[in-house]
């Protein structure tokens, strides 16, 4: 029988055919009503969640944008600055879309697109290329690829592309480096790319986005000095309860390679930073900064590198430490309604899980403690070239603990980070990790939720303990911040 006179499915089938796509347009039409009136709204909240474009001005904004509202029928939405920017959209000049926190999803999701996302962000395809992502993803660069461009509507070349935009208008607009450093400093890989980079996504020349710098930023570029860093505003949505975080970073403090110094309320965080290209010493304030309109805000922060190929790693290793792109609306909505937490939640919004700069520093260190942490660094780690106060040293690596003491569990975990038997970078499967983990001889499973909740950046997890209900999922990890911060859960049970 020829194709044409193939009997087609039955009618019932045919009608639930078309049922399910006026189900998932009029889904799609709610979800976009939605989006136009979080702009309408201009609600900081989804600032990062997703991109608006205005068809008519060629600009694409953050949600929040302060410009006049435009018209519904004008308006595209993207899930990625990269994709605006693919369509033909520049960045708005004044809401500057390219620095909003990233999204969220990135730190809940465990699949291979929320894994991509995460390597990205730490400069894999910048250092690797694609064929690298892919690799450490398991899968072929023509699979990410397409995955990528399904759901976020953008490769990871115009996703790396987007974040090197982004790294360039900061150091053009913060700093005085000459021009063609900061090209290469940015990732680029020619003075020519970057420059019809910067153009295709700020309409403007390098020297003109320079000059059409901020006031704050131009007066720190004017009061900058060799020796004084890269200043950075490190964006996040909603309350952002910094004491407990502080608190934390200080009580876990490894001298040589971290301080916190300054009374409470007024600290600052400084630790030194092992980077693909050199390395770095950052310093964070406790005090966050609060836009006019008090929703968001930020943690000033200042990087010192010795290569500034390093300073897109750096920001994002930042970001993960002090948990800047998490959804703190969505976490305390939820545990909100739990009667043992709620007045938790309102006693304190915003609360954070902090995760690592350094995620094999903080799966040895979760091993063995902060005293014989602190004697692995006076022993095995490398001192730095210009030592910064009470900063010397940076954190031994792996391959040097594992050589140097190779018994125990901590030569055994040495031994499987530097071997790659446990892989705890930003791409790296969290269940695998995990599993991973728990082969090594003497680890234990509550040693192997910590370092899955700081190292991997796990938003739901709880120790082994029947003390934690399921019903404070998919945010455990948060629920037991508040307790700890509240007394009520000890830091070592």
């Amino acid at each position: 029988m020829s194709d044409f006179r193939q009997p087609g499915p039955p009618a019932w089938r045919r009608l639930d055919s078309v049922t399910e796509n006026v189900r998932e347009t009029a889904e799609r039409g709610s979800v976009l009503d939605s989006r136009y009136e979080a702009v309408r709204s201009r609600d900081a909240r989804f600032d990062g969640a997703f991109f608006f474009a205005v068809e008519t001005t060629g600009i694409y904004c953050r949600p929040s944008c302060p410009a006049m509202t435009p018209k519904r029928h004008n308006v595209r939405f993207f899930p990625t600055a990269a994709a605006a920017q693919g369509s033909g959209f520049r960045a708005c000049r004044r809401c500057r879309p390219d620095a909003v926190p990233g999204s969220a999803d990135w730190n809940v999701r465990a699949d291979a697109v929320g894994r991509a996302m995460r390597l990205i962000g730490d400069g894999v395809v910048d250092r690797e290329g694609v064929a690298g992502l892919a690799g450490r993803l398991g899968y072929s660069a023509r699979q990410v690829q397409r995955q990528l461009t399904a759901e976020l509507g953008a490769g990871p070349v115009a996703l790396a592309r987007a974040q090197r935009a982004h790294t360039a208008r900061v150091l053009l607009q913060t700093t005085e480096l000459p021009v063609t450093e900061i090209a290469f400093a940015s990732g680029f890989a020619s003075v020519r790319q970057f420059n019809d980079t910067i153009r295709a996504v700020y309409a403007a020349t390098p020297s003109a986005l320079r000059a059409a710098a901020p006031a704050r930023d131009r007066a720190a570029r004017r009061a900058a000095t060799p020796s004084a860093g890269i200043p950075l505003r490190l964006a996040h949505r909603g309350p952002y309860q910094a004491g407990p975080v502080f608190d934390l970073l200080e009580r876990e403090a490894v001298a040589g390679v971290e301080e916190v110094s300054g009374p409470p309320g007024r600290r600052v965080y400084r630790r030194t930073l092992r980077l693909p290209y050199g390395t770095g010493i950052v310093a964070v304030d406790e005090r966050p900064g609060t836009p006019r309109s008090g929703t968001g805000g930020w943690l000033a922060a200042r990087l010192h590198l010795t290569d500034l190929r390093d300073l897109t790693t750096s920001v994002q290793r930042l970001r993960r430490l002090f948990d800047l792109d998490a959804d703190p609306y969505a976490v305390d909505e939820r545990l909100g309604t739990d009667p043992r937490l709620a007045p938790l939640v309102a006693a304190r919004p915003g609360l954070r899980s902090p995760g690592a700069a350094d995620p094999e520093e903080l799966a040895v260190r979760a091993l063995v403690g902060p005293t014989e942490a602190e004697r692995l660094v006076q022993r095995y780690g490398k001192t730095l070239d210009a030592p910064c106060g009470t900063l010397t040293h940076l954190f031994p690596e792996p391959a040097v603990l594992a050589g140097a003491e190779p018994d125990g569990t901590a030569g055994a975990l040495a031994a499987a980070l530097a071997d790659g038997a446990v892989r705890l970078d930003p791409g790296a499967d969290r269940d695998d990790a995990e599993r991973a983990l728990l082969a090594v001889p003497g680890l234990d499973a509550r040693t192997a939720a910590v370092v899955r909740t700081r190292a991997l950046g796990d938003p739901d997890v709880a120790p082994p303990d029947p003390a934690v209900p399921d019903t404070w999922r998919p945010w455990r990890s948060y629920a037991l911040n508040h307790l700890r911060a509240a007394g009520e859960w000890e830091q070592d049970r």
